[in-house]
Order: C-alpha cells, then structure tokens, then sequence
C-alpha cells in the first residue's frame, strides 16, 4: 500500500442549520503518520465537521481541505480519502467479494484489488459468505476494506469500533497504527475513550462546536500527578505544598481518606520531604491523566483552550 501522506487542514470552518451553529470557526490541522482521536461530546459537531471534509455538507464559511485542496477538486477523491461513515451498507444477498468487486468496478479498480484486501483485512476465510450472515466486527472490517479500494492516503472515521468486541478492537487499534506508520493521515471519532488512549497520537477536542484543544496527547495530558496515603495527610499537605525551594509551589489536593494527589513533584521528592519532616507515608503511586478526565475537563463549562 502507497504511503505518502497529506495533510487535512481545517481553517475558519463554520456550518449554520438556520438559526443553529453547528461548527464554529473550527481550526486545526491533522498532520500525516500519526493517529488523531476527533472528540466532542454528542453533538459537538464531529460528524459534520468531517461531512465537510469530504463535500457531503457545504461549509456556511471557512475552508476544509485535504492536501491544500477541497475534496471536490480532488482529481480521484477514492484514490485520496476513504471515509467511514456510520452504518455499513450491504447488500445481504452478496457477499463480501461481491460487495467489494461491485464497489471496485465504480472506482475502476481491478479485481486483483479486492483479493489483496480481502487478505490485507483478514477476510479471506468468509469472502464468499452471504453478509446477511456477517458478525458486527466482520461488518467493520468489510466497511474498511471497501474504504481501502483506491489504496487511499488519508483515512476519515467515525466511529469505526462501534460494537466490536475486545479482539476486534486490538485489531483494529494494530491495524490503524500501521497506516499511520505507512505515512498516511488518520483521522478518527469515537466514544470509546479507552481505546482511543491506547491508540490515538494527537488529538482534537471540540464543544458547542467550537475548538477547545488540540496538539499531541502527552502534552496535553501533561505530567503525571502522585498519589500519596498517610495518616499524617494535612501536615504532609503544608509540607509538600512548600515543595523545593528552588521550584515553583506544587497543587496539593486531599481526595479523601488520608489521601492526596500532588502536581509538581514527583514520587522521590514527596517520599523524601515526608522523610524529612518523619511524616508517615502508606501508599505512593503515580496517578497519569486518562483520556476520560482529559476529555471531561476539556468538554466541561468551564473548559478553555490550554
């Protein structure tokens, strides 16, 4: 499969529905050969934002494009982009190689196509099997390939792990994660916010509609916090909370039962103030921001871009 990238670029982008914003000045960038999660809570506008990008829904104002141009300038857009979209619309009468020739004779694609992704999504065991029969994660899989016919460079998904089980997810995070090091571009939406931790690169973050973050996800998950247990728990609190002199003040917050969750210092420094002062210390962990509290502090009332 080719692996030349191309860059999505989403500038100023805005939808209106009547009296209704959907998408908002929306700006952000989704780089080549990394994976990019696209979050937002239930209607924030994901869905018509990547509607946009592929000329299933026009723009109010702003711009969408995929390698400096517009998808509908795209001289071949299958050969370009493969989008999945939703629900998975098959025939139940054919089956899967007949799905897949059927979709390859409108993009022009030789038959040679479909058995090499046929074999590339590990479909081969049930190509000539009815799709009426078909399981959710074979459902998925046939989607992708059908996807994959003009060996795209850039990937849109939405909500592509709906319904799949646990093996069908670590397939599909291995899977995604190869195209990505092939230099492609992937851009994907889900809820499945554990899974996206495990899969995604950068991410980014819209609400109401609007951009609320974006960049690499370790930067935006900052610095792991520490966790630590005492019963000594409001002294050890004043005492971290002076930190080291030569450092800025840490956040020391009590999350009940003798327990606090420290920022700016790490586990040897507060096992060693503690010892310092001959404060006592049961527990001592680090404590790494998940995606779930990213997301829920990003999407939050209060949320702002960092």
């Amino acid at each position: 499969m080719s692996g030349d990238g191309l860059a999505i670029e989403v500038s100023h982008l805005t939808k209106r529905y009547g009296g209704a914003t959907a998408v908002r000045e929306l700006t952000f960038t989704v780089d080549a050969g990394v994976v990019t999660g696209f979050l937002g809570p239930n209607g924030a506008g994901k869905t018509t934002t990547m509607r946009m990008l592929t000329g299933l829904v026009s723009p109010t104002s702003g711009t969408a494009t995929i390698g400096g141009l517009p998808y509908a300038r795209l001289p071949q857009p299958s050969r370009t982009v493969g989008a999945v979209f939703g629900g998975n619309a098959f025939h139940p009468g054919h089956t899967a190689r007949d799905h897949l020739r059927v979709y390859a004779a409108m993009g022009g694609y030789p038959d040679r196509r479909v058995a090499a992704l046929l074999d590339l999504l590990d479909l081969g065991e049930v190509a000539d099997r009815r799709t009426r029969g078909f399981s959710t994660g074979m459902r998925q899989r046939l989607t992708l390939a059908t996807a994959l016919l003009g060996d795209p460079r850039v990937l849109l998904l939405d909500e592509p792990s709906n319904g799949l089980d646990p093996a069908g997810l670590r397939w599909l995070r291995g899977f995604l994660r190869r195209l990505a090091h092939e230099g492609r571009t992937v851009l994907i939406s889900s809820h499945v916010l554990s899974e996206m931790q495990q899969l995604v690169d950068n991410l980014v973050v819209i609400r109401r509609g609007e951009l609320v973050a974006a960049g690499p996800w370790s930067r935006l998950a900052g610095p792991p916090a520490v966790l630590v247990s005492s019963p000594d728990a409001d002294r050890l609190a004043a005492v971290l909370r002076g930190g080291r002199p030569d450092g800025d003040a840490p956040q020391v917050e009590a999350v009940g039962d003798g327990r606090l969750r420290v920022h700016g210092l790490d586990s040897p420094d507060v096992a060693d103030l503690a010892a310092a002062h001959r404060l006592r210390v049961h527990e001592l962990v680090t404590d790494n921001t998940s995606l779930e509290q990213l997301f829920l502090h990003l999407t939050s009332d209060k949320a702002a871009m960092p």
